[in-house]
């Protein structure tokens, strides 16, 4: 009896030890996936990371390009080049705008709308006045 009590003990011993391994092993397996994920992420956002630097690149040479093109001096040699006769505007031509552009376009284009309410409401007081005084 006192060798299968031995028995007995080492084979649960050795069963919570293959256990005890193949719990580590898969630990550290999903260890070692999570850190390929994070180098995957790593990697990813680097190449991100440099086609936005080629992009605002891109659109810094541009701006600085448009702005050479639109330089006074470069206006009026392609004015020159292409003999357009362009000349500046008189100063009675111009017009200035104190207000914001936004504001006045916006009044502008729902000018008609505000006058058309306001039509129908003098004409609702109107229809309610004449109502009440032929009674």
């Amino acid at each position: 009896m006192q060798k299968s009590t031995a028995h007995a003990f080492i084979n649960k011993l050795l069963i919570y030890m293959l256990l005890t391994i193949g719990f580590n092993g898969s630990v550290g397996l999903g260890i070692v996936w999570m850190r390929h994920q994070i180098s995957q992420s790593a990697a990813a956002t680097k190449q991100s990371e440099g086609k936005l630097a080629a992009v605002e690149r891109r659109l810094a040479e541009t701006t600085a390009r448009l702005a050479v093109e639109q330089a006074p001096d470069a206006l009026e040699a392609k004015n020159v080049a292409m003999a357009l006769g362009l000349v500046e505007p008189a100063e009675m031509n111009i017009v200035r705008i104190d207000e914001s552009p936004a504001e006045r376009l916006a009044a502008k284009r729902n000018l008609e709308i505000f006058s058309r309410e306001l039509t129908d409401d003098v004409e609702s007081v109107r229809f309610s006045f004449v109502s009440r005084g032929s009674r």
